[in-house]
């Protein structure tokens, strides 16, 4: 199976992602279906380990502020946006009274991190970047496990504004979450390092 942007006659529908396989992810940006193998272990481990690290002080409140929801991979469904699905987004609690969502999230996240791997790179970096200025989404965050580095931007004015990249030696306190410290070099341990020429 080819990945990427899929050719249809009109603008995607909820019916193209439900024939999808189970295998890969669909996303639905600008009319246009976009579809992506499921991300590999050691995507997922990066996930997993960056999600422990935010969920505990801000979605939980443990050593922490609170006041965040935060999930990895949320299907979200706007109506400018029929389904989108960043690899972790958080929600300010004040803009989500009723708690979480029986199915998808209806409502714009904060922020949203989307880890770069060899075949979603360009489309994270081309079409999701610039679709998440249009809806308004606060806080972006790009981690790339193969250079081991997290850039860091806001939105301002309609345009992303890159407040740092950091490497895996750094100890951070980045936007929105810098109430606490990210030691960077913790996130990717099961990533095999690369060889040193």
């Amino acid at each position: 199976m080819a990945y990427g942007a899929r050719k249809q006659e009109g603008p995607a529908t909820f019916a193209d992602l439900d024939a999808l396989p189970e295998n890969v992810v669909g996303e639905i940006i600008d009319g246009t279906l976009y579809v992506h193998p499921w991300p590999g272990a050691a995507h997922s481990d990066l996930l997993a380990e960056l999600g422990t690290e935010l969920i505990g002080p801000f979605h939980k409140g443990r050593g922490g502020p609170g006041g965040w929801l935060i999930h990895i991979g949320p299907g979200i469904r706007l109506a400018n946006a029929p389904e989108f699905v960043p690899d972790l987004a958080g929600w300010r609690r004040e803009r989500v009274p009723h708690g979480l969502p029986d199915g998808s999230w209806t409502l714009v996240p904060d922020w949203a991190c989307e880890v770069l791997s060899p075949s979603t790179r360009a489309y994270d970096q081309r079409i999701k970047r610039p679709f998440y200025a249009r809806i308004g989404i606060r806080h972006l965050w790009f981690i790339d496990p193969e250079a081991r580095t997290l850039s860091v931007s806001e939105l301002r004015e309609g345009h992303w504004l890159e407040l740092g990249v950091y490497g895996e030696d750094d100890i951070i306190r980045a936007a929105p979450f810098d109430a606490i410290e990210l030691r960077l070099g913790e996130l990717w341990p099961a990533i095999a390092t690369p060889p040193k020429e």
